[in-house]
């Protein structure tokens, strides 16, 4: 389960319009707490993806992650997630998305239907990285 506010939901859709027609990025940072995720923050990423290749692939540089990840550790915070959109398409991950992801940690799909944040969904890899598990999302 991942537990976060309306202002960070709101923070990732906006995100995601913002950066329409091209998918954005980003971290959620917050702590595990007892197989639950609390996000405290969001922490927007520029896609640093290859114009021609922004509208279905986000990249996150291994410098930014690392800045997102000290700046997560000088506020006592964990990376526990990534947040991405899926302009025109679902909030489902693909299989590029399972490809390259993670276990441990909570995926936001946002899907941006011509421009407009619709669907929010939350994914947690299976440990053995076969497949996605849509994940509750608990708002507070």
């Amino acid at each position: 389960m991942i537990e976060f506010n309306e202002d960070h939901s709101q923070e990732m859709r906006t995100h995601g319009e913002r950066d329409y027609p091209f998918e954005c990025c980003g971290l959620m940072l917050g702590r595990f707490d007892n197989g639950r995720k609390q996000v405290v923050e969001t922490y927007p990423i520029s896609n640093a993806r290859e114009e021609e290749a922004k509208r279905n692939r986000f990249l996150i540089r291994p410098e930014e992650l690392m800045r997102g990840e000290k700046y997560a550790r000088e506020k006592g915070l964990d990376v526990v997630g990534f947040y991405h959109s899926h302009p025109d398409d679902r909030a489902v991950p693909s299989q590029y998305d399972l490809e390259h992801a993670w276990p441990t940690y909570s995926y936001i799909v946002i899907a941006v239907e011509k421009g407009q944040a619709a669907d929010l969904r939350s994914w947690e890899m299976e440990p053995d990285r076969s497949r996605f598990n849509e994940e509750e999302i608990m708002t507070r």
